[in-house]
């Protein structure tokens, strides 16, 4: 969660496991965009010597549509390359890294980054950028926030990249919700009862590895102009990332590794937070991960009917009434993953991209950003907030919670009243890891190895 191990064949290959995607009007930067893409997930920061790295035979993409068709109509590719300095260590440092081009730095990754815009050329925006080096311990990489100024790179178009590896910013207690569907602040109350507690993070201290961009709004939207009307049609883009592999694999003897060949194939993808996590049903979920947001409406009547809010009325008896007997689809939750939330149901907003089903995270770049944000976003009044967009201090668990639970139904439903319980859900967690950055990337540094106490176990 929001995307960690969600399918069965793709948690088998997590360097092309998609965690997280944001996409919001950046803040210090209100004329542009940032989107942010990740992977890896649940990285120990001391997983050395081989410690943790983009996959040089994975294509990265980050998606954009413009059109209200759910096809990309602009596209930035990214491909990793390592390279091994000195190849009579097993080391990954010879000594401490002073900087992002230090020779003490046995394994450096470098990056490319393509636009492409549909019906064009494929269009090289920069090559040979440089990662940063993992976050090994205060002798290996001191001052480790040095190595992601030094990271963040301006290239053509007026825009900035990074790429490397990033605290993890997206809390949740994923040890207690798939411990039948627990959540600790009110376990009190579930169908197996224990006291209260508060709860507890279960990315605490770990790390991702992050593509982010930051782009000029007019880099995304239709026609290539600023919207400033917040009712537009033009003013909402659908975004997406994905990673895929070349269709076979050989190994190859000679040089001790495989090499890849054919045409590319998707294996992850990902829009909205925890959509193939808990929506999708485990048979279906790796074929979600191989299908393009435009064939989503097959996947539409697990929206409709979802099995969390079926649960949830079972799992804590008596507290949810209403929800358990609402019988119609749920035509809020198929406007807010799956179309965007159409003008005139929430007053002065709306994220709709057409008619089209397609899991995308929806942004009105009209929407300026907020001077105070909520982290419950739209659901609290926050327009700048998921479920538009998705900004890196939204706690997405709680509003997907309260919004399954049936807390916005009355928005198409008027007719409805939720159970009392559905406005306060929560799992009781919230950012434990380093506080988030001020400006891009805007994830937090990664956690060290040499700092971090290892967990104990429990019975």
């Amino acid at each position: 969660m929001s995307s960690h191990r969600e399918a069965p064949e793709v948690s088998k290959d997590p360097v092309a496991d998609n965690t997280d995607v944001y996409a919001f009007v950046s803040p210090d930067k209100p004329g542009t965009v940032t989107l942010i893409a990740n992977f890896i997930p649940f990285q120990n920061p001391q997983g050395g010597p081989n410690f943790y790295e983009f996959g040089d035979d994975v294509l990265y993409e980050i998606h954009v549509s413009n059109r209200g068709d759910a096809m990309s109509d602009v596209t930035y590719q990214f491909r990793f390359t390592t390279r091994i300095r000195n190849k009579d260590t097993f080391l990954y440092n010879t000594g401490p890294i002073g900087s992002i081009t230090d020779p003490n730095w046995n394994r450096p990754q470098y990056y490319s980054v393509t636009r492409v815009a549909r019906g064009d050329r494929p269009r090289t925006l920069a090559s040979n950028l440089t990662c940063p080096p993992v976050n090994i311990g205060p002798r290996s990489t001191p001052h480790y926030g040095r190595f992601t100024s030094a990271a963040v790179h301006a290239i053509q178009g007026g825009r900035t990249v990074f790429a490397g590896q990033r605290g993890e910013g997206f809390h949740v207690d994923v040890g207690s919700i798939f411990d039948l569907g627990t959540l600790r602040p009110f376990e009190m109350l579930h169908l197996i009862p224990s006291a209260a507690a508060v709860g507890v993070n279960g990315t605490q201290g770990l790390n991702v590895h992050s593509i982010a961009i930051q782009v000029p709004v007019t880099d995304l939207t239709r026609g290539g102009v600023r919207p400033t009307d917040v009712m537009a049609a033009t003013s909402t883009i659908g975004v997406w990332a994905s990673a895929s592999r070349q269709r076979s694999r050989i190994w190859d003897d000679a040089t001790g590794r495989y090499s890849d060949h054919g045409p590319w194939g998707q294996v992850s993808r990902l829009g909205n937070p925890l959509f193939n996590e808990v929506i999708t049903p485990m048979a279906e979920k790796d074929r979600w991960n191989a299908t393009a947001p435009y064939d989503d409406a097959q996947f539409a009547k697990y929206v409709a009917k979802p099995e969390l809010a079926r649960l949830l009325p079972v799992l804590y008896p008596g507290v949810f009434p209403k929800l358990a007997a609402y019988t119609k689809n749920r035509a809020d939750l198929l406007a807010i993953l799956l179309t965007g939330i159409p003008g005139g149901v929430v007053p002065g907003f709306q994220n709709y991209t057409g008619a089209r089903q397609a899991d995308m995270l929806r942004l009105n770049v009209a929407v300026p950003p907020s001077s105070n944000p909520n982290p419950i976003g739209l659901v609290a009044g926050d327009a700048a907030g998921f479920p538009n967009g998705r900004r890196v201090v939204d706690d997405v668990v709680a509003i997907e919670l309260r919004a399954v639970a049936g807390a916005t139904i009355p928005l198409v439903d008027p007719g409805f009243t939720p159970d009392a319980a559905s406005a306060g859900l929560t799992d009781g967690t919230s950012n434990t890891n380093r506080p988030y950055l001020h400006s891009f990337p805007y994830l937090a540094d990664p956690a060290g190895g040499y700092q971090t106490t290892p967990g104990t176990p429990a019975a």
